[in-house]
């Protein structure tokens, strides 16, 4: 791996939507996201909406909730706990890929 495939990596990881981006990216409302947000649905960081920062965690997060909302008439609360599971499965899968398990 080449010295400029390591920084690139860790530049888009360090990238940060704000939540007007974040918003535009899932097609959402801003309402959408500050209520999500108040909930604890989404995690925004900082006092006000102005300041919130989002990561590609939270964009990938907040499209899966929004799918589910949409596909499956879920509330949000319901939307964020299958979001949970899908991530915890997936890094079930990924450390049986480590162990040479699967």
């Amino acid at each position: 791996m080449r010295d400029e495939d390591i920084l690139t990596g860790a530049l888009l990881e360090e990238a940060c939507l704000s939540l007007e981006q974040l918003a535009q990216a899932c097609e959402v409302s801003f309402e959408w996201v500050v209520y999500r947000v108040e909930e604890g649905v989404l995690a925004g960081g900082g006092a006000v909406p102005s300041e919130w920062r989002f990561s590609s965690r939270d964009l990938w997060r907040a499209r899966s909730i929004r799918a589910l909302e949409r596909d499956f008439d879920a509330v949000p609360e319901l939307a964020a706990l299958v979001t949970d599971l899908i991530e915890e499965v997936q890094a079930l899968r990924a450390r049986l890929r480590r162990a040479g398990l699967e």
